[in-house]
């Protein structure tokens, strides 16, 4: 595994063991904070925040090399 997929997996770890600080973007599939109002990847603002669904992506997003362009891409 390397570098970036180890720290994608350990991400998702800490997020999916607390599901409740986080959402996930309904336009995107992004996950992000729980206070986060506007999605900073698609500026969406339908959130999923189930316990649930947050834990399920978290383990496919942290499964898989990065596959969206996030704002640090854009800089």
């Amino acid at each position: 595994m390397s570098d970036t997929q180890s720290s994608r997996a350990e991400t998702a770890a800490k997020i999916a063991s607390n599901p409740s600080n986080y959402k996930v973007c309904e336009g995107c599939d992004s996950i992000v904070g729980i206070s986060t109002a506007i999605c900073p990847n698609c500026h969406s603002f339908r959130f999923d925040a189930e316990a649930d669904t947050v834990i399920s992506q978290a383990v496919l997003l942290g499964s898989r090399e990065q596959r969206s362009v996030t704002s640090d891409d854009l800089s």
